[in-house]
């Protein structure tokens, strides 16, 4: 495969988690309060769906593992999404709980080969970009927050039919996204079995079932104590947990040169460290802009420690990414269940709350210790091995042909730059935001401008409805400004990546 094949292989993978991941993570936001408050289902319902959806996942991942293992990973990744995008169209059409019952059935289906299937095709690009697996956490999370900002703007029109709609849209361009892929059927009949792999891997399924864990169990937490301590509405909740998603946008591929740097055990026991700090901590921050802060540095030690697991498994997999990647997702998914019980199960009382949290983080502190030994075990590297290219002596003479011409094509170059510069690019999006916003303002239908100088307005008009539909776009438009100036200082920040 040629670098140009590969390397719009790679954007293919990235765009297709973004359509995916996003839908997938406002579902699990959203579902509760649906079928809580809509099909009149009971706590114990709630929870038999969220159950059963997980429970079906567990089960599929590693046969979608081996099924990786021995078909074109592309096509079962389409699939996968096409089932996601029928959930979506199950929850968008049920009338009762039993209609939802069958969609869990479909998405943790649609969800487990989508995933196994998508990361072991990322994982086999890894020996020519060792920071695959963070560029694809970065799409994730770019996928994340988006479909965020677009749900809950959008759902005071659409309810949440419109929206689960809306999911089932985004899944079903990431099947077309993957089908147009060419196709690369994988037999690896001689890679180890799935027992054999599973005894390899045993010490980092326990760090990823861990992590998992402490993830899904803050997050929690974090929505409970956000709902239940501090009484926000949903369009608050969302505030504070939007910038943590869109540090995971950005911050990944950045983190990986740190991976280069210091090492992968280094890393993995500093974000452990970090993420045990916010999970004491919640349980004394005053405000929701502290935890939202806190959010955000617990979302950036996630940033850095879950594309290292994936690498570390990918690269001990050797033939059978497939199942490798079969039994990472089951680990994850295990541990994030057990997370999620276990907060859900301490929260409740003052006494509970302050457990779950000091738990959580006696439990990552206790794994940084265990990190380095955990990865030695497993066989890796401890540092990124960065792909060599080698010229042979038939290759010289055109290389150096080609370094001439590339020096004679500078300018060119240097405009394509410019035009790529993000910079550049803001100040544009910045003046045509202003300009259009001045002329909204004249008509009497600027939404930062009512915002500003207008009122008094409650909380459900800066998140839910504004009045006019002007107003509601101009609101929509406001909040993505917002996130492009804070993705492109992101950006400037971090300066270029050192690698």
């Amino acid at each position: 495969m040629d670098e140009v094949a590969q390397k719009r292989r790679a954007e293919e993978n990235r765009l297709a988690a973004a359509l995916a991941r996003g839908p997938a993570e406002v579902l699990d936001f959203l579902l509760p309060l649906w079928v809580g408050s809509q099909l009149g289902a009971s706590a114990a319902e709630v929870g038999a769906l969220a159950a059963l959806e997980t429970l079906v996942s567990f089960v599929v991942r590693p046969i979608a593992g081996s099924l990786a293992d021995r078909f074109d990973r592309g096509r079962l990744a389409a699939a996968g999404a096409v089932l996601y995008g029928l959930s979506f169209v199950a929850y968008a059409l049920a009338p009762g709980i039993e209609v939802a019952y069958g969609a869990a059935v479909l998405g943790g289906t649609g969800g487990a080969l989508f995933w196994v299937a998508l990361r072991a095709r990322v994982g086999e690009g890894l020996e020519r970009d060792d920071g695959a697996f963070s560029k694809l956490f970065a799409a994730e999370g770019s996928g994340t927050w988006i479909a965020f900002v677009v749900a809950l703007t959008a759902i005071a029109w659409i309810d949440y039919r419109g929206v689960f709609w809306l999911g089932a849209a985004a899944c079903a361009v990431a099947a077309v996204v993957l089908l147009n892929a060419k196709p690369a059927p994988v037999r690896e009949e001689s890679a180890p079995r799935l027992r054999q792999l599973g005894r390899r891997l045993r010490p980092m399924l326990v760090l990823v079932a861990l992590t998992a864990m402490a993830e899904a169990g803050v997050a929690l937490l974090l929505l409970m104590h956000l709902q239940r301590g501090h009484r926000l509405g949903l369009g608050e909740i969302a505030a504070v947990f939007i910038p943590g998603f869109i540090v995971y946008s950005f911050l990944p591929d950045h983190l990986h040169g740190f991976v280069r740097k210091v090492g992968r055990t280094r890393v993995l026991a500093l974000a452990m460290v970090a993420s045990a700090a916010f999970a004491a901590g919640l349980s004394f921050a005053p405000n929701p802009i502290v935890l939202a802060v806190m959010w955000i540095l617990s979302a950036a030690a996630f940033a850095a420690a879950i594309p290292v697991e994936q690498a570390v498994v990918a690269e001990a997999a050797g033939l059978s990414l497939g199942r490798a990647m079969g039994i990472y997702e089951s680990a994850a998914l295990l541990g994030a269940t057990i997370g999620m019980f276990s907060a859900g199960l301490f929260y409740g009382s003052d006494t509970g709350w302050r457990i779950a949290c000091f738990g959580a983080a006696a439990l990552l502190l206790s794994g940084s210790f265990v990190v380095r030994g955990t990865v030695r075990r497993v066989g890796v590297a401890e540092f990124p091995v960065e792909p060599a290219k080698t010229v042979s002596q038939k290759e010289e003479p055109a290389l150096r042909m080609i370094e001439e011409g590339s020096q004679e094509a500078e300018p060119v170059k240097a405009d394509t730059n410019k035009r790529a510069n993000p910079i550049r690019n803001w100040a544009i999006h910045a003046g045509v935001y202003v300009l259009a916003q001045a002329a909204l303002a004249m008509a009497g239908y600027s939404w930062p401008v009512e915002a500003v100088f207008g009122g008094p307005h409650d909380a459900g008009w800066f998140w839910n409805w504004s009045g006019h539909w002007l107003l509601n776009l101009g609101r929509i438009w406001t909040f993505v400004f917002v996130l492009d100036t804070v993705w492109t200082a992101g950006r400037a920040m971090m300066g270029k990546r050192p690698y």
